[in-house]
């Protein structure tokens, strides 16, 4: 490897380590950023960066992410028996509660899943299940979006390494 490519390789890593970082944390586009990094540098350096092949997978696991976040805080909430109505609200509350920063985030969900529970004529102490299913499911979410951009940035690395020392 050249002196350049160490050099756009670190670059990338360190956008993807932003990305991992906003995995987790709320206003950063953790996958997103993460792919956008490989992209980047698969135009700027060409066949000595990521294959094609890895970049579709790079996208795919962008997607399962996405969808990982959305889905898990729904699972939550189900599995500690909120209706259709809880879990519509944990997402919605989830959606909402993005503008109002990490309290929002966490309180959005739970909220959004016991009001919804509430307007549906179930128990307060029910409602309360829901909400804490969908705050259970929205953090296991966060671990799977952790894990699932760490697999990225991974498979990135070692791919371009593989590409430019062969």
């Amino acid at each position: 490897m050249t002196w350049i490519e160490i050099l756009g390789l670190s670059l990338a890593l360190a956008v993807m380590l932003v990305g991992l970082v906003g995995s987790v944390v709320p206003g950063l586009p953790g996958s997103p950023l993460v792919v956008l990094a490989a992209i980047l540098h698969r135009l700027y350096f060409g066949e000595k960066s990521v294959s094609n092949l890895v970049l579709i997978v790079l996208v795919l696991l962008m997607l399962a992410s996405l969808g990982l976040d959305f889905l898990a805080t729904v699972v939550g909430a189900r599995k500690l028996g909120a209706t259709w109505r809880g879990a519509v609200g944990a997402v919605v509350g989830g959606m909402i509660g993005l503008f109002f920063g990490l309290p929002g985030i966490i309180l959005g969900p739970f909220l959004g899943a016991v009001l919804l529970e509430l307007l549906g004529r179930k128990e307060f102490k029910k409602a309360l299940q829901a909400g804490t299913g969908a705050v259970l499911g929205l953090l296991l979410g966060a671990v799977g979006k952790f894990a699932l951009c760490v697999m990225m940035i991974l498979l990135f690395a070692v791919n371009v390494v593989l590409r430019s020392t062969g």
